[in-house]
C-alpha cells in the first residue's frame, strides 16, 4: 500500500474545495493539524486555526476519531472529506 492518499476536503468556512495528499501513518488529529497549516499559507494567514474541528466523510457524515490512523480508517484515494 502506498504510503499516502489523495483526498478531496472542502472548507465550508472558506467555500473552497482542495486536492490533498495525506499521509496514512497518521492519526487523524495530526492530518488536521497538517491541513491548517497548509491552509493558513495558501490563505496567506486569513485561515484562524481552530483546535475544535474535526474531519468528516463528506458522503457519510461520519465523524474521524482524532487518535484514528488514516490507514485504519475508510480514507482512500479520492476520499471527499469535510473539514468544520
Amino acid at each position: 500500500m502506498e504510503n499516502k492518499v489523495l483526498i478531496i476536503l472542502n472548507v465550508p468556512e472558506l467555500d473552497e474545495t482542495y486536492d490533498i495528499m495525506i499521509p496514512v501513518s497518521r492519526k487523524i488529529g495530526n492530518i488536521i493539524e497538517l491541513i491548517s497549516k497548509f491552509l493558513i499559507d495558501i490563505t496567506d494567514g486569513k485561515y484562524v486555526v481552530d483546535i475544535h474541528k474535526n474531519l468528516y466523510n463528506k458522503e457519510s457524515g461520519y465523524r474521524y476519531n482524532n487518535n484514528a490512523l488514516v490507514i485504519d480508517t475508510d480514507i482512500r484515494n479520492g476520499a471527499r472529506l469535510v473539514l468544520i
